[in-house]
């Protein structure tokens, strides 16, 4: 008998062998993907060019964000019955912006104090001398409140272009912190989607979920030590620290933000993004995560052995 052949004229085996399957995201999207990655692409070619250029157009860019962002928020505040100077707040802004870019973090601080002390003085006697100040308290915390979430934590934004330590090139910064913060973004977005089941603050924010800030550490730690050692030529355990350091800031400035939208009772900022909502639903997370950037490359900058 020929090898083989008492397998002939056999039945084939009614339980077939299982076939693999990829996991089913456990969430939805949550956005219109295609309007997302569209505007995605749109803002991220402006960055480049910015950076390209360098501060003369980074600095620019980010003021302009940073307006804009204001603007968002201050109608949204308006809407919501709080007495705020819009205008008034975004000449503020914009004055402590373009003091860090003359006077780094200096002009900043003296930016800062002076637009509080402004804030403070304008609100008291806005309705005249003879009138007393209504919700006076509530309208000048609110006021500062706005103009330290935006203006002060983006200015370090603005300020990382200007960091010249270890012979390394300002445009080098700017793409650290960019990668860091996108790298943090699609790791959180990505592992939320697959796998987020246990919420973060489900009180604040239920579809921040602790799977998903495992993500965004992982793609945040890898890319920290990446353009640590890489663009930075610091040290690698650095790039841990920027990593971390960044997801956590990041993280804490999309729940303020979502705790901010849920006492106004609105979903986005605006629609000024399609796909996305309102620039302050991008820029979130990105400005505190920019005050722990600007530190922390400064160091490792400063430990170039170079």
């Amino acid at each position: 008998m020929q090898r083989g052949a008492s397998t002939r004229g056999r039945r084939p085996s009614p339980h077939p062998a299982p076939k693999l399957k990829a996991p089913k995201p456990k969430n939805k999207a949550g956005r219109d993907l295609g309007a997302a990655v569209t505007t995605g692409v749109i803002l991220g070619a402006l960055v480049i060019a910015a950076v390209y250029v360098g501060p003369m157009a980074w600095y620019p860019l980010v003021a302009l964000a940073i307006g804009l962002a204001m603007w968002e928020v201050l109608t949204r505040l308006r809407e919501a019955g709080y007495q705020q100077p819009r205008t008034l707040l975004i000449i503020l802004g914009q004055i402590m912006v373009w003091a860090s870019a003359f006077y780094s973090t200096a002009g900043l601080v003296a930016g800062f104090a002076i637009t509080v002390l402004f804030i403070m003085f304008w609100r008291m006697f806005h309705r005249g001398r003879q009138e007393t100040p209504e919700h006076y308290l509530r309208d000048t915390a609110v006021g500062i409140f706005v103009l330290t979430w935006i203006p002060l934590f983006g200015s370090f934004a603005a300020m990382i272009s200007l960091i010249d330590e270890g012979g390394v090139p300002g445009s080098h910064f700017i793409i650290a912190f960019m990668l860091c913060v996108v790298a943090s973004d699609v790791g959180g977005y990505a592992a939320g989607v697959m796998f987020g089941a246990h919420p973060m603050a489900p009180a604040v924010s239920p579809n921040k979920s602790w799977e998903g800030f495992a993500g965004s550490m992982v793609f945040g730690l890898i890319t920290g030590v990446l353009v640590v050692v890489l663009l930075i030529d610091g040290p690698w355990w650095m790039g841990l620290i920027l990593g971390a350091a960044l997801v956590v800031c990041a993280t804490m400035g999309d729940l303020v933000e979502s705790q901010f939208k849920r006492e106004l009772g609105i979903k986005d900022m605006s629609n000024l993004l399609p796909g996305h909502g309102g620039l302050m639903d991008r820029l979130d997370g990105m400005l505190p995560a920019a005050c722990a950037t600007y530190i922390l490359l400064n160091a490792a900058a400063l430990m170039n052995p170079i």
